[in-house]
């Protein structure tokens, strides 16, 4: 016989809206289900599985109309303009409903920092570092592309990659 542990807690949302989060365990289920009920696909709900795709190490990013599931591996950089939020990859951009606070949040385990007030980059697509202007590094990345770490961020960046 399995045992059934339920909690439900309401959260206010944005604009007034509640979130009814039910989560019920039981020893017989063998996979998580997350299960979204609403009355309509908005941004907010979109945000949410992005988030989710996250713990799967993929995240959701549109171009046009259609929208794409994209390896975090394979993102060089996030970047945020005109308060919207921009992967970019080798050979693409993808614009994410995600803001980079929470992407900074959940991408610091596996390899990104945050380099400037707009910017994330992924370690691993990194090819070289260069002193810059009032102590800042200009990084050169993967795709050729160079980007700046902000004195605020150069010290954490030199001391992870163990220069000096």
């Amino acid at each position: 016989m399995s045992m059934v542990i339920s909690a439900m807690f309401v959260l206010d949302w944005k604009r007034g809206d509640r979130v009814k989060v039910v989560i019920n365990t039981d020893r017989d289920v063998k996979d998580i289900e997350i299960m979204i009920s609403c009355s309509q696909l908005t941004p907010d709900i979109e945000r949410i599985v992005s988030m989710l795709r996250m713990l799967d190490l993929q995240l959701t990013g549109m171009k046009g109309e259609e929208t794409f599931l994209i390896d975090t591996s394979k993102i060089l950089y996030i970047d945020t303009v005109d308060k919207k939020t921009f992967l970019y990859t080798k050979d693409s951009v993808y614009e994410t409903n995600l803001h980079l606070y929470e992407l900074e949040d959940q991408l610091t385990r596996v390899g990104f920092f945050r380099a400037n007030k707009s910017c994330i980059i992924n370690f691993k697509h990194m090819n070289s570092l260069r002193a810059d202007v009032e102590r800042k590094i200009r990084v050169t990345m993967s795709n050729g592309e160079q980007l700046i770490i902000s004195r605020q961020y150069a010290d954490y960046v030199k001391e992870r990659l163990g220069v000096r």
